[in-house]
């Protein structure tokens, strides 16, 4: 029988750690979940599942609304960057990644250093009647700038796989640059938006530290579970944790199934 090389050991066992490390925390999650104490939190007891139920829906709008707002703005800038060369290009790449580097509360104080009733944009948003400080906006806001880089730079991949030639041939033969975009570019590269659009998502529904600074209400499920984790305890932070890891794990399922029809 051939003797396993060491290094193929080592690898394996390390391996195996490391998948048990990543494993153990979610089966923990699941395993110490308690169906009574979610059915009081967001079925029957209306002290529980007025704010529950609140919390929920503010976090999936805000999160919607955001991820939204990112491919409203990330989408034509993804565009930019995959196709043209120009001066300070590098410089702007860097510039949407820095939300990704940046510590959550670093984040939040951004946001509201920019939007805030103190902030760059204030002579502006004040006589609008605009403040983002504890204001669903707010959240949105936050959202959005922390998972805006992930949309632009997935979008960007896609934009510049798809092959100069086919949009040429396509202008060659008549057709307007927004017709090109709109019936060869996007099409060929819907499924690394879509990737990016499910990431972004994602991301957003994470974010807890930016929020807040900027926005403590309304309460998110991730403020909730800190919130409800000091006045009742890990039980019925688990109740409200359990529904956000299954949409976690569901938007990563559906991630995969992107990237493989990508590849078929």
């Amino acid at each position: 029988m051939r003797r396993a090389e060491p290094w193929l050991v080592v690898a394996s066992a390390a391996s195996s750690l490391a998948i048990l490390f990543l494993f153990l925390p979610l089966a923990a999650l699941f395993t110490m979940f308690d169906p009574r104490i979610f059915a009081k939190v967001f079925l029957y007891n209306p002290v529980f599942y007025r704010v529950a139920r609140a919390a929920m829906l503010t976090t999936f709008e805000a999160s919607g609304l955001a991820v939204a707002l990112n491919a409203c703005l990330g989408i034509p800038l993804a565009y930019i960057l995959a196709r043209k060369r120009f001066r300070g290009r590098g410089v702007i790449e860097s510039l949407v990644d820095v939300p990704l580097l940046l510590p959550h509360t670093v984040a939040g104080i951004a946001v509201l250093c920019a939007f805030g009733h103190a902030g760059l944009l204030a002579p502006i948003t004040k006589p609008l009647g605009i403040y983002i400080e504890d204001t669903f906006l707010g959240i949105v806001l936050a959202m959005a700038f922390v998972s805006a880089p992930i949309m632009i730079d997935t979008a960007k991949v896609g934009f510049a796989s798809v092959d100069p030639e086919l949009e040429m041939v396509a202008r060659s033969l008549g057709a307007s640059p927004s017709r090109v975009f709109a019936s060869i570019t996007l099409p060929l590269a819907i499924r690394s938006i879509a990737a990016g659009a499910i990431l972004s998502w994602a991301r957003a529904l994470s974010e807890v530290g930016a929020i807040l600074i900027v926005a403590y209400y309304p309460r998110t499920l991730n403020v909730l579970t800190i919130e409800w984790f000091s006045m009742y305890g890990l039980p019925y932070c688990i109740a409200l944790a359990v529904p956000l890891a299954l949409v976690s794990i569901a938007l990563f399922t559906l991630l995969r199934l992107v990237i493989q029809r990508a590849h078929d």
